[in-house]
């Protein structure tokens, strides 16, 4: 799995969007920087579902205090926080 900005930046938005669709709802206009929360595209299953993902897809497993907004809020902050956690 490539550590790509731009690639994982796009893996996310994928599965936000496929998160998304399964619920009958289009989040292909969801920005980088939206709060994926506040958007109301995902539910609270959804949101968890994404996070389990991230955790499996890119081997990074998440300590209980890191599962805030500013690490997973939006797909920047969760790129970001992957990037500098894999890199550093």
């Amino acid at each position: 799995m490539s550590l790509d900005r731009e690639a994982v930046k796009a893996a996310i938005r994928s599965k936000v969007i496929e998160l998304a669709q399964a619920l009958d709802i289009d989040a292909r206009g969801l920005a980088d920087s939206d709060i994926i929360p506040a958007t109301g595209l995902l539910d609270s299953t959804a949101i968890l579902e994404l996070v389990v993902w991230y955790e499996q897809t890119y081997d990074f497993p998440l300590k209980q205090d890191e599962i805030n907004i500013d690490n997973l809020g939006s797909i920047d902050a969760m790129t970001d926080f992957l990037l500098s956690r894999k890199r550093g």
